[in-house]
């Protein structure tokens, strides 16, 4: 059985390669290796996602299932007040994320190796940004859907993008039965971006509905 990007410690042999990408109009440089996500180039899901964050944020940001770290890196390179936490079960790719942290000039973030939100508990944020590993299964995802909600300060967004052909409709409509609500903020090359945000107030007992 095939190796998966999400394994704990890939056993792949190291292929380190730098990519250079343009996002957000700035230059970025990311080393990749075998055995994480995306490793040839920043993929058009990550690319989509990036373009449409509500960029800069103030506060507390979060990259869940981070890879070798570009959307968190985006976010703390245009956001000089946010404190940013990259997560990802991979140490292979968090070791990464760390040295493009650093490789791109990226203060004030700090990347984590863990299971979903496990690292950062108590820890509330005003952003959390993913392209989540759908290929791990949906329990996974809807997983991390549904501790985002109660890790978002509120007003606070989620923004997620999927492939539609990877279920990013059922992910959407998921979404809307935690948030309440769900939009769909850019679509194009096969992938959707999605955003919820928690109420500034506490729904009703009928409008939120129990997660699939």
């Amino acid at each position: 059985m095939a190796e998966h990007y999400f394994t704990a410690r890939p056993s792949a042999s190291h292929r380190i390669r730098e990519v250079r990408e343009e996002l957000r109009g700035r230059p970025f440089s990311f080393l990749t290796d075998a055995g994480v996500f995306a490793k040839r180039r920043v993929d058009p899901g990550t690319r989509l996602l990036i373009r449409c964050l509500p960029l800069p944020v103030e506060g507390n940001a979060l990259d869940l299932g981070c890879g070798y770290g570009p959307i968190g890196t985006v976010i703390g390179a245009l956001s000089p007040g946010a404190r940013v936490f990259l997560i990802d079960v991979n140490e292979r790719a968090a070791d990464l994320a760390r040295r493009n942290l650093e490789r791109n000039g990226v203060t004030g973030a700090q990347v984590l190796v863990g299971d979903g939100f496990e690292p950062v508990a108590g820890t509330r944020f005003v952003l959390i940004a993913s392209n989540p590993p759908l290929r791990a299964g949906k329990r996974v995802v809807y997983e991390w859907v549904r501790q985002a909600f109660d890790r978002l300060v509120p007003g606070g967004c989620l923004f997620m993008v999927a492939r539609t052909s990877q279920g990013a409709l059922s992910l959407a409509r998921h979404m809307e039965s935690v948030f309440g609500r769900v939009e769909e903020v850019a679509k194009g090359g096969g992938y959707r971006v999605l955003s919820a945000r928690r109420p500034e107030h506490p729904p009703g007992p009928q409008s939120r509905q129990p997660p699939e």
